[in-house]
């Protein structure tokens, strides 16, 4: 079975890498890395302006009223938030990323509470982006949506192997990928409002369709729906923290080169996003998280827009969806390269299992791709692909990051003008702690929005899971912090054992007991015994006899067990040893049978130690080590023998009827 299990890991992830093949750093320029870093923030172009009216369309038509002034206040949003992190680049040119600047500026609790949230933040990426790629492919495939979670799980197991082989997508594939599909959005924007500008009537054919009831809403109600879809459509700010964590990629001065990457591709992401929004506006765009009509297959907003302007033509329409599904994909694949190396800096940090630390075979950080893409189809089948529905859980892990990080940057700022003196800089300071205020007042607002008002609608989820990734992390860190504490040597010399004593546990004179009595030897304890339970005196007598017979310079006690009970003389003994010499040491040497592993010479023998028998062996050495490995001051040694190691081969006894 192991070797099957061997087989089935080369085919999936390919044969190991030494570590001396690790690639080098990749530094890019600024006309390699804007585009292959605005993967992230760009791709959000494809789910974000349709939330505004996916919430606005509760309300019925009369609310898309709204719409163009409720994208503006998203780009207002964006633009704070992208000013900030033009500062926030340069001050931590290192790439720390937003876990870094809270736990360097509010301590280890910020920082637990910061990787708690960016944690679902990468989950939700990959749900979310898959998800919005499986829904554009649905335009062009009608056949997949009653499938879409199925397929987007699947596509996740896909990336998740892609990245287990260490395999990296191009850069100028990347790059490629994210030209055109930002091409393919100006193009529908320049054609759009150009058709418009002429005097063309556009109208989108789901501007016929009855999405909702219009109805009489108060003023209040009508002001917490505005609220509620500015919250929604401010996800378009995801990925601009992608600039923090990959600082490095950049060729120096990295703080100035990742500055202007920001900036260019903030820019134009603001401008596709109010684009999007008011075209959407213009036309009669709808959309709505639950449609009317059962039978009516409701497109995402770019397809539509994309169907009107374009006369819904197949040459137009085809590769504008495959760009939007291309950029997605690659969008949840950053995700899958970035969280296991945050991971792993979370497990450097003890916040995490040190196991996410080690790179596998292919050095990838194997342990953490597996948990995003468990935890990511898990929520894309839960939720049912529809990428409105985790909207409420993907908002609270990108916006408590985003408040964590700017009051971070405020108290940064501060410290810096606390000490700097230089008028110049003193200047640049102010305004980079306003701009960083300003920035986590804004984010504090979208996330009590979602917190007061969409807290059905997946954000207590939200609230769940960050909390427990909090609590966990916080006791991995306590855990690791006394193992620390409880492992370090103290000041001066070490208190050592004051002697070694060995015992070896005889249940029959053999070959296996043979190798324990030589290795024990071998390590030169002060002392060594055999040690046997008498659970039938014929047996004890009989191991005896034996034993004289065979000269074994060893003394063998035998401990009486009344009841036929096996691990407890043995446990009463070793503890007896223990305290009538407490600063000794004891090491039990204990038989393992290995069944399914040796060259099992001989044809018949084969089937004798297969891997099958293991059931069969080493019962009663389990008992006694989960007896013995709570004792302190024992050590328990388990002496292998591999069944089928012989020279000969074993004799075969014909079985009687």
């Amino acid at each position: 079975m192991t070797r099957s299990l061997s087989v089935f890991k080369r085919l999936l992830v390919g044969e190991p890498f030494a570590s001396g093949q690790r690639p080098p750093s990749l530094a890019l320029s600024k006309r390699y890395a804007i585009p292959l870093l605005a993967v992230n923030p760009i791709s959000s172009l494809a789910y974000a302006p349709e939330q505004v009216f996916l919430v606005l369309g509760v309300a019925g038509t009369a609310a898309y009223a709204y719409s163009v002034w409720t994208g503006l206040a998203v780009a207002a949003v964006m633009v704070t938030v992208i000013a900030s992190y033009r500062y926030t680049v340069q001050a931590y040119p290192g790439g720390g990323g937003d876990y870094r600047v809270v736990a360097a500026n509010f301590g280890p609790g910020a920082g637990r509470l910061a990787a708690a949230a960016l944690v679902l933040d990468y989950i939700l990426t990959v749900a979310v982006s898959v998800s919005a790629a499986v829904a554009a492919l649905d335009v062009l495939l009608p056949g997949l949506h009653p499938w879409r979670e199925w397929i987007g799980a699947a596509a996740i197991v896909l990336l998740a192997a892609f990245n287990l082989r260490g395999l990296r997508v191009s850069g100028r594939f990347a790059a490629a990928v994210t030209v055109a599909f930002v091409a393919g959005m100006a193009a529908l924007l320049i054609a759009g409002f150009l058709r418009i500008g002429a005097g063309e009537d556009l109208t989108a054919a789901s501007a016929d369709a009855v999405t909702a009831e219009n109805q009489e809403w108060t003023s209040a109600a009508l002001f917490i729906l505005c609220a509620r879809a500015f919250a929604a459509g401010s996800v378009a700010v995801t990925g601009m923290e992608t600039f923090t964590t990959r600082v490095r990629f950049f060729r120096p001065p990295r703080g100035r080169n990742a500055a202007a990457a920001i900036t260019a591709v903030g820019a134009a992401t603001v401008a596709l996003f109010t684009g999007v929004v008011v075209l959407a506006y213009l036309v009669g765009a709808q959309s709505s998280a639950e449609p009317g009509a059962a039978d009516y297959l409701q497109h995402p907003l770019l397809a539509q827009l994309a169907d009107t302007v374009f006369n819904a033509s197949p040459a137009a329409m085809t590769p504008i969806m495959l760009a939007t599904a291309g950029v997605l994909i690659l969008a949840a694949n950053t995700a899958f390269v970035g969280f296991p190396q945050l991971a792993s800096i979370f497990a450097e940090d003890s916040l995490l299992p040190r196991q996410l630390h080690k790179r596998g075979d292919r050095l990838v950080y194997s342990n953490g791709i597996l948990i995003l893409a468990v935890a990511a189809a898990l929520l894309v089948i839960l939720f049912g692909g529809r990428t409105f529905e985790l909207m409420g859980l993907y908002i609270v892990g990108v916006f408590l990051s985003m408040v964590l990080a700017n009051a971070a940057m405020v108290r940064h700022w501060r410290r810096v003008l606390s000490v700097e003196r230089d008028a110049t800089r003193r200047s640049r300071a102010r305004r980079a702690r306003g701009t960083a205020l300003l920035a986590a007042l804004a984010c504090a607002v979208v996330l009590a929005i979602v917190a007061l008002t969409d807290y059905r609608r997946g954000g207590w989820i939200a609230v769940l899971i960050i909390g427990g990734c909090y609590l966990l992390m916080r006791f991995i860190a306590q855990h690791y912090s006394a193992v620390r504490d409880e492992i370090e040597l103290p000041p001066g010399k070490p208190r050592l054992p004051a002697r070694s004593h060995a015992i070896v546990l005889v249940s029959s004179v053999n070959l296996p007991l043979m190798r324990m009595l030589s290795y024990a030897k071998a390590t030169r304890p002060d002392t060594i015994t055999g040690l046997s339970v008498n659970v039938d005196a014929a047996a004890s007598r009989q191991l005896l006899a034996e034993w004289e017979r065979r000269g074994i310079k060893v003394p063998l006690t035998v401990v009486d067990s009344p009841y036929r009970e096996i691990t407890g003389p043995i446990v009463d003994f070793v503890k007896a040893r223990r305290r009538d010499a407490p600063r000794d040491v004891v090491t039990v040497y204990l038989p393992e049978y290995v069944v399914g592993q040796g060259p099992q010479p001989g044809r018949l023998s084969r089937g004798y130690f297969h891997w099958t028998t293991t059931l069969l062996h080493n019962q009663t050495t389990k008992a006694i080590r989960r007896q013995l490995k709570y004792e302190p001051g024992v050590m328990i040694c388990i002496v292998p023998w591999i069944l089928g190691e012989s020279t000969e081969p074993p004799p075969l006894r014909r079985i009687r009827k």
